[in-house]
């Protein structure tokens, strides 16, 4: 989404905080009292249930409920059931300390008729799904049919939302905003500071020292919390909430990050998956580098598709006739700020070089406004923004919605990023890799920020279980998608099995949100077929 690319962009030009407050919380916030924890070792956990959390109507259009949906919205809230189940922090002593993770449960509405229990992730890692049982059945009636027969399980993984966290990195606005996709996912923001224009080896230089700092004071500030999360505690975590809602086999629908914690889960607990879905699927490995590159590769690849839609368009847009044409003006002018960033009046932010080459890599529901916004900045000429650049950029402002439910953990994600990534890479070698990622994609890849992301994490590398196991497994992929390259589904394929499912488009994640592909979701959940894709998420003309 452009709010996404732009929100990102802005976080990444903010100076880090000078002092970093950490917050532990014992318990989960919506849960009143501190009942004695139960020893995991001894025995069977439970769900203590409580009352929802009450949300105003600024909380709920601030998640995008529109004021004509806030009853139907309300309506299933009221259905909801909420609760925590303890789980051990460290999995080797299940006797010693423990924290909360809180859930939520949507029953079936056909209740005679029940298949089960799905649980839902939306990604991250750091990413809330405590109200995804909601969100799921709001998208369109084809996904509300999920509901039907299933029993759709919310949670906030440890470290974030309601469940028990630690905050040592700054966070981004609250719930107003959508989680990133981060891939899902983007990463943080670098630590700040940069001027516009091409980023120079002095200021990287200074954005990784600073980067390395912030990692060593969030990583050593809470070590014994910080270094249990992992995806594969997740996993263990949501084992022990299959446990507690009394389901035998789980069933599981996982997007972005959320496909590696079904991977992980799958490969931790052979024999626990009926059925599992995952949409967006990202690399069976990880690493820093691999991620940079593959996602840089496919945003270039993907503005080709978009310099052809613009070259069938240029009474529209005049920025060429042929997908060559088009390429060489919006590589000019991606030059052409790089050389003299732009301040507008009415702006917060310059536009240079790197504001271009995000309105290129936008996702082709997009295309129409950022091909008009490339139109207008061709030949701007005023004090002001032109209309369309500024809407857009206007867009990444979030704003701070008070009783708003956590969407993003910041220190969650880094957490977990870092305790699984093998790749720390010093100065020299980060600054050579950013160098080769701007020569091999020119036109999109002054949108990608110095990447230092794990460098001074002070806590060892864990290694993620990934097995090939028995169980049905639908892999999604989305063909043109630069988030989680299509190439991750067939890789993933390749080192666990399962049913490669092909969505035709390049949105994030968007099997849910378009009725005929939410409908084969739906009916693989219920019947366990499936056919091998879908239109997906079409462009606009």
């Amino acid at each position: 989404m452009i709010q996404r690319a732009y929100r990102a962009g802005q976080t990444a030009r903010r100076s880090a905080a000078p002092a970093m407050a950490v917050v532990a919380l014992a318990t989960a916030s919506l849960v009143t009292g501190s009942p004695a924890a139960k020893a995991a070792g001894t025995t069977e956990p439970e769900v203590r249930w409580r009352a929802c959390p009450a949300y105003s109507d600024d909380v709920l259009r601030s998640r995008g409920v529109t004021d004509q949906r806030m009853p139907e919205f309300r309506a299933l809230m009221s259905r909801t059931e909420c609760g925590t189940v303890d789980v051990p922090l460290d999995y080797r002593k299940p006797d010693g300390r423990q924290i909360t993770v809180a859930i939520t449960r949507l029953k079936a509405a056909d209740q005679a008729r029940r298949l089960g229990g799905i649980a839902l992730n939306p990604g991250g890692p750091g990413g809330s799904g405590y109200l995804m049982p909601i969100d799921t059945v709001m998208r369109n009636k084809e996904a509300a049919r999920l509901g039907d027969r299933y029993d759709l399980i919310g949670f906030d993984p440890r470290g974030v939302g309601y469940s028990t966290k630690i905050d040592c990195l700054p966070s981004g606005p609250g719930g107003g905003e959508p989680p990133p996709s981060p891939g899902e996912g983007e990463p943080p923001p670098s630590p700040g500071g940069e001027k516009p224009g091409p980023l120079t080896e002095e200021a990287a230089k200074l954005i990784y020292d600073r980067g390395v700092a912030m990692n060593d004071a969030c990583g050593r500030s809470d070590p014994a919390f910080l270094g249990r999360l992992t995806t594969v505690n997740v996993a263990r975590d949501l084992d022990r909430v299959r446990i507690a809602l009394g389901e035998k086999k789980w069933n599981f629908l996982g997007v972005s990050w959320g496909t590696r914690l079904g991977v992980v889960y799958r490969s931790t607990f052979p024999g626990k998956v009926n059925r599992m879905f995952l949409d967006s699927v990202v690399s069976p490995r990880y690493s820093v580098d691999d991620f940079v590159v593959d996602t840089a590769a496919a945003a270039e690849r993907n503005f080709s598709r978009m310099a052809a839609w613009i070259a069938l368009r240029h009474d529209t847009y005049g920025l060429g006739t042929t997908q060559k044409g088009v390429r060489a003006a919006v590589l000019e002018l991606r030059q052409k700020y790089d050389a003299d960033p732009k301040r507008f009046t009415d702006l917060g932010m310059a536009v240079d070089g790197s504001v271009i080459a995000r309105f290129a890599m936008q996702d082709s529901p997009e295309w129409p406004q950022v091909s008009k916004a490339l139109k207008e900045l061709r030949g701007e000429t005023g004090p002001t923004a032109p209309p369309t650049v500024k809407e857009i950029l206007d867009k990444g402002a979030g704003r701070m919605v008070p009783g708003a439910p956590e969407v993003q953990n910041a220190t969650m994600r880094q957490a977990v990023a870092c305790n699984e990534d093998p790749s720390r890479l010093g100065f020299s070698a980060a600054w050579a890799a950013h160098q080769r990622l701007l020569e091999r994609n020119p036109v999109t890849g002054r949108a990608s920020r110095f990447f230092i992301e794990c460098a001074g994490w002070p806590l060892p590398v864990q290694k993620m279980p990934v097995r090939r196991t028995g169980g049905s497994l639908v892999l999604s992929g989305h063909r043109y998608e630069a988030g989680t390259p299509y190439e991750w589904t067939t890789q993933t394929r390749s080192a666990i099995g399962g049913t490669v499912f092909t969505v035709d488009d390049d949105v994030h994640g968007s099997v849910l949100k378009r009725p005929d592909c939410a409908a084969d979701l739906v009916a693989y959940f219920t019947t366990g077929r499936i056919d091998r894709g879908c239109d997906g998420v079409l462009s606009t003309s």
